[in-house]
């Protein structure tokens, strides 16, 4: 018997660095992305019945945030990066096991392709190339608490960012890839101790680089390049 956990698949997504990435899974619906599984994981009987399911779970490792220790406390940058709190309270990526859970939506699934059975799925909130260790049904008369409570992150300012974008601008992306591009903008990707209106960031999505500023209240798009 051992406890070594075995990576499945992998995400293709439109994220190829961190920043930008909803904080967490759901935010925005309109991001599509795909599950490849490795080879060993390529049958199609272990998908038998997922149809069923609209919602799954994702277990996958925060591969960019392996670390050999660990720290009790954390500062979330929902607190402005200056309050420390419970790792245990939070959803940190550096954790003393770096795992994380995600709740996604199954769009639908593909058995025969030349990557074997594919997943595509929508709500993300992972890296391109995440290592995923299992995926489970989402199953809402058990994981859908009405009642639940939560926290110091529903104490912090809620809501969406008005995002300014010129159709010029727009164009340049495949037009599946536009609406999730200002979803991701509206949920504002700054860090949230930033708040430098004449700063310039920069974001890489779906192959390209989107340029933006932003004040308190809108974030204007500047330039998407290739």
């Amino acid at each position: 018997m051992t406890d070594q956990m075995h990576i499945i698949a992998h995400i293709r997504s439109d994220f190829t660095t961190k920043f930008g990435i909803p904080r967490q899974s759901g935010l925005v619906d309109s991001l599509k992305s795909t599950i490849i599984f490795e080879p060993e994981y390529r049958v199609a009987e272990a998908f038998r019945g997922l149809e069923g399911y609209s919602h799954l779970w994702l277990i996958w490792k925060f591969s960019e945030a392996v670390r050999e220790d660990w720290s009790p406390t954390v500062r979330p940058p929902r607190l402005g990066g200056n309050t420390r709190m419970g790792v245990f309270a939070t959803r940190s990526p550096f954790r003393p096991n770096p795992i994380g859970l995600s709740s996604v939506k199954l769009e639908r699934i593909e058995l025969d392709t030349p990557d074997g059975p594919v997943l595509h799925i929508s709500g993300a909130d992972l890296m391109d190339g995440t290592p995923i260790y299992d995926i489970k049904p989402y199953l809402p008369y058990v994981d859908c608490h009405t009642e639940a409570t939560g926290g110091f992150a529903l104490q912090q300012k809620e809501g969406v960012i008005e995002v300014s974008c010129s159709r010029e601008l727009l164009v340049k992306l495949p037009e599946d890839r536009q609406q999730a591009l200002l979803d991701v903008l509206a949920q504002d990707p700054r860090p949230a101790y930033q708040s430098d209106p004449e700063r310039i960031y920069g974001m890489e999505f779906a192959g390209f680089e989107v340029k933006f500023s932003a004040s308190d209240t809108c974030l204007t798009v500047l330039d998407i390049s290739k």
